[in-house]
């Protein structure tokens, strides 16, 4: 190569990256450049070849449908074009389900948020045959809540005002199964707010197979203290009331009830004489016959019960219930999904982690016998059923390690594993009704999304979605470094997993400041290797203007087996807190680090956890930045903080051992603290009153508060300002 050559691609190339852009905040919040594309709405039709989508376009919302051998090939079902041609202007498709034979739709539109999952609608009903587009009900009477088709299609359920009630189109009528519901004292085929964001649901009913009953949760919440907040706006700002239990505070009184659409009766589902228990989950293990998952106020005992349900019953005999299934822990017992009865009429799946790791475990209800389906030293993660014909279920599991995830059929009688996904990185996947067919979703830290239509019987070559070209494309005009992954060891020398992003133009003979991030709760990592939005651009627009980041999962957090997530049982904070500054001074021994310039970043717990780090570890980080805290965990709602913590009657120094709030006077460096007022979960008080112990102890420190905002502190240009705040602080004080 002459020296004129060199010269000329030496130039060419010192252009090519420096030409390459550089990330802003507005482009990652505002304008939302980096946009990844996905395949919502999946559902698999009844016949098991086709499957249906909600997309979305310019003109808004779409119900298509297409086969599992020719998914781009696709039938307009349904569009928002429906109302403006019934003269309904400005609504959208939400969601959208299916009657059993598949002749209509239940649409969800104009939602109303309530909490984190939660909502109100206005549902409507389109007749596929008909084109007719008609109300589920008078709307008149208020938004409609949880509404579900039944099994025998002719009536459809759902909750109004904390009353359960179902519309039967034969007749054109409605009816009301309960009437005592109130506001802020009973509840009705719904879920209160604990259980909405502790157990993970919030439809409080369930239609038998046949459609005969319902089963359905009371909430008698009348002893439940309340929380409020003020939302600003109006002169005088409104006060939002509901009730939420506090760590050792009252619960509500959960009861469940079978109403016997046939007879016209309500029977009480008997399962023992205990009060102060959660109820998490229900199922109808048949038309007849439904089960009852039973939790201790502990959480660490948990049981089945079973009651039959028959139509000759006498009004005065009550249904005979009992224990079929049962599970002690020394410390907690996680409630999970993952429960499938089988045809057999004797047998349910389940996972447990009993072992020590979570598994797949097949139960004999009749005989108690139970038969352990997948074992070894790695992570059941969801199962996603069983294919009875072929006796293989399929199941997502961390299996090669905890930070990827793999999608797995096995045969239950010879145990023979199959690995259905391919590439590293994180894998989920949606099936068809025959598991013939499932779309694969796919990404890496580094690679977007791919969805691919796949079979588990064919050799066939995947059929693609989507793959994000537009956005790969996107990606190679900016300025991005590689998210690499290592391990760092804690002071017991336990190898903790850890990804870092270092600038484009690392130079190992510099000396860089490192922001770490954390969340640290129990069961969560955030060192994954799949594709992430927001906090991922935002820490590659540090890394463009000279910060390494790093992450490290500590102990307590999920897929290493119990010993390793439940080591922080009765300690939340403590050993997470040690692991995060045992790997910081370890980061800070690395020659390309600079020891005095680390800083440390979380939300939620992971804001609770970096209040602690910038405390307990004040001469190792120079800077925090804590987003929607737990300061006092006194403070917090008690499923979750009692499953770790036991109550604080109990357990009261250890809550106040790991507190953020008891240490605020080791702080030597800079503190930010940022809550939203509105914040239904972690409440706006966390901040209130760790502000006034800063205050009280003279620790100087940055507030921002975003009025009437909730946890995830969005809307309009919330989020841009936030990460705007948090850029400047970084900048100033890192």
């Amino acid at each position: 190569m002459t020296k004129s050559y060199f010269t000329i691609f030496f130039v060419f190339v010192t252009l090519s990256i420096f030409s390459q852009k550089q990330i802003s905040n507005k482009d990652i919040w505002a304008s939302r450049t980096f946009s990844a594309k996905n395949v919502y709405g999946i559902n698999s039709m009844n016949d098991g070849v086709h499957f249906t989508t909600l997309d979305y376009n310019q003109k808004g919302s779409i119900i298509q449908k297409a086969s599992y051998n020719s998914p781009t090939q696709k039938e307009t079902i349904l569009s928002d074009a429906i109302f403006e041609k019934n003269g309904i202007k400005g609504v959208s498709i939400e969601d959208y389900q299916f009657n059993p034979s598949e002749t209509k739709l239940l649409i969800a539109t104009e939602s109303e948020k309530i909490y984190r999952h939660s909502r109100k609608y206005n549902y409507y009903i389109y007749d596929l045959a008909t084109k007719q587009l008609f109300p589920l009900t008078d709307f008149s009477k208020g938004k409609q809540s949880l509404a579900e088709f039944s099994p025998t299609e002719d009536k459809v359920a759902f909750t109004r005002k904390n009353n359960l009630f179902f519309v039967d189109f034969t007749t054109g009528s409605e009816t009301q199964i309960t009437t005592d519901g109130l506001y802020n004292e009973v509840i009705n085929g719904g879920t209160d707010w604990v259980y909405e964001e502790e157990f993970g649901f919030d439809k409080g009913f369930e239609w038998s197979p046949d459609g005969s009953k319902i089963a359905y949760y009371r909430f008698d919440e009348s002893e439940v203290k309340e929380f409020q907040m003020e939302i600003y706006g109006t002169l005088y700002p409104e006060h939002q009331k509901f009730k939420y239990p506090k760590a050792g505070e009252a619960n509500s009184l959960v009861t469940i009830h079978v109403y016997e659409l046939n007879q016209n009766r309500t029977t009480d589902f008997y399962n023992g004489s205990e009060t102060d228990i959660y109820i998490p989950r229900i199922k109808w293990a048949n038309a007849n016959t439904l089960s009852v998952q039973k939790l201790n106020r502990l959480q660490n005992e948990l049981e089945m019960w079973m009651g039959t349900f028959l139509p000759d019953r006498p009004n005065n005999r009550s249904v005979e219930t009992k224990v079929v299934y049962a599970e002690v822990s020394k410390t907690y017992i996680d409630i999970h999904d993952n429960t499938t009865f089988l045809k057999d009429g004797k047998s349910f799946l389940w996972t447990s982690e009993k072992d020590g790791f979570n598994h797949i475990y097949k139960v004999n209800y009749t005989s108690g016998k139970e038969e352990q389906i997948t074992s070894g030293e790695w992570e059941v993660t969801t199962v996603y059923g069983i294919d009875e014909k072929t006796n293989k279920i399929y199941f997502q599991a961390a299996h090669k390690n905890p930070m990827q995830r793999e999608v797995y059929s096995i045969n239950i009688k010879s145990k023979k594993e199959n690995i259905l996904s391919k590439k590293d990185g994180v894998n989920y996947a949606n099936f068809s009704n025959t598991f013939d067919y499932y779309i694969l979703h796919h990404s890496d830290a580094n690679t977007p999304f791919t969805v691919t239509v796949q079979s588990t019987h064919l050799k066939n070559t995947p059929i693609v979605l989507e793959d994000n070209k537009m956005l790969k494309a996107t990606l190679a005009t900016y300025d991005i470094s590689p998210k690499t992954f290592f391990t760092v060891k804690n002071n017991e020398g336990t190898e903790l997993n850890a990804w870092m992003i270092k600038p484009s133009n690392f130079d190992e003979k510099k000396a860089y400041p490192l922001l770490m991030f954390v969340y640290g709760g129990p069961g969560i990592n955030t060192v994954n290797d799949k594709w992430e939005y927001g906090n991922y651009f935002w820490f590659q627009s540090l890394a463009q203007q000279g910060y390494i980041v790093v992450s490290v999962d500590a102990r307590g957090t999920g897929y290493r087996g119990k010993d390793f997530k439940h080591s922080t049982y009765l300690q939340l904070g403590k050993f997470e807190t040690e692991d995060q500054i045992a790997a910081a001074k370890k980061l800070g021994a690395m020659p390309y680090i600079d020891k005095n310039r680390i800083g440390i970043f979380g939300w939620s717990y992971g804001g609770y956890m970096s209040s602690l780090c910038i405390s307990k570890g004040a001469d190792v980080f120079k800077s925090a930045i804590a987003v929607a805290p737990v300061t006092n965990w006194r403070y917090y709602d008690n499923i979750y903080t009692e499953r770790f913590m036991r109550t604080p009657q109990e357990n009261g120094k250890n809550y106040d051992n790991n507190s953020p709030i008891n240490h605020v006077e080791k702080i030597k460096g800079n503190y930010l603290l940022i809550h939203g007022s509105a914040d239904d979960n972690v409440h706006f008080q966390n901040a209130m009153e760790m502000a006034n112990t800063l205050v009280e102890k003279n620790i100087p420190f940055d507030f921002m508060a975003y009025p009437n905002k909730d946890h995830g502190i969005y809307g309009g240009l919330s989020r841009l300002h936030l990460y705007n705040k948090m850029t400047q602080f970084i900048l100033n004080k890192l």
